[in-house]
């Protein structure tokens, strides 16, 4: 009998401390406010996510080893409160992806995103030097046509170059992870591109 009890209250706390690192002490803990007061530089999707963009990438699988390296064009163009981001990705294993983002500013603070692979709407918030996007991601068929809960955040350095870091879950479980590089284009690297 007191075995049992040792190993529900062991299991008990292990559920515990799971729950407070990933609330407290994890990727999925941050909020926009933990950047509200980094001022200098302040990430404008409109100013920073503008124009002719490169960008490169990994993207880790559920063990934690790289599954995926990419590097992609972005043409990001914006009327208004709205904007159309182009990509072009080309992975390592030769395969290619276009995608659109259609942002949509609702205030100083909040954005839409839609996009073909995107279930519903992203919701997005800029604050200080960092961006959070929130949205269900549908796989290709391919890959199984799964929905994931996703978690973007963009941090800009002070060179304007922007680090993104996601996480994508199934069922709270993360199941893959990017890392990815955007900075704005050249000339000689747009050319490179073509």
């Amino acid at each position: 009998m007191d075995g049992t009890i040792l190993l529900i209250l062991g299991v008990a706390l292990a559920l515990a401390l799971g729950w407070a690192r990933t609330r407290y002490a994890d990727f999925l803990a941050q909020a926009p406010n933990d950047y509200a007061h980094q001022q200098s530089g302040a990430f404008d999707i409109q100013t920073v996510l503008n124009g002719p963009m490169i960008c490169e990438g990994v993207i880790y699988g559920p063990t934690g080893r790289v599954t995926s390296r990419f590097a992609a064009d972005f043409d990001v163009s914006w009327s208004g409160k709205d904007g159309v981001m182009q990509e072009h990705f080309r992975y390592d294993d030769g395969s290619t992806q276009n995608r659109a983002w259609r942002l949509s500013l609702q205030d100083d603070t909040r954005f839409e995103a839609r996009a073909e692979d995107v279930v519903g709407v992203g919701a997005g918030v800029q604050t200080g030097d960092a961006v959070q996007l929130k949205y269900k991601f549908r796989l290709p068929e391919a890959s199984g046509g799964h929905v994931l809960d996703t978690v973007d955040w963009m941090y800009l350095a002070p060179n304007g170059t922007v680090i993104n870091r996601s996480q994508f879950r199934k069922f709270g479980v993360k199941v893959a992870e990017l890392v990815a590089v955007i900075r704005p284009a050249n000339a000689q690297e747009m050319k490179d591109a073509a």
